[in-house]
């Protein structure tokens, strides 16, 4: 079963995409209900990790994206939030 042996890949050798379509998979299982305590247990489990793992990749494409605008170009929501007046 391929949902299986890649539940046993360690999450930090999964890209973002095979990552976030486990967690989705997971979170879907768990919604299903019908399972024994420790099997939910342990998909909760694992889906920490991979929403853990997921996160990490978003704050890493993050961080490559926020250098180039620049200071002062921020015209985002909260913007007006720096003013201190």
């Amino acid at each position: 079963m391929a949902s299986k042996s890649r539940a046993k890949s360690p999450a930090e050798d999964l890209s973002y995409e095979d990552a976030r379509d486990e967690l989705a998979t997971i979170v879907a299982t768990l919604e299903s209900g019908g399972l024994a305590l420790e099997e939910s247990l342990a998909l909760w489990e694992r889906g920490e990790v991979l929403a853990a793992h997921c996160e990490s990749w978003l704050a890493a494409a993050r961080a490559r994206v926020e250098p180039e605008d620049g200071p002062g170009e921020d015209d985002g929501p909260g913007a007006e939030d720096e003013d201190d007046d």
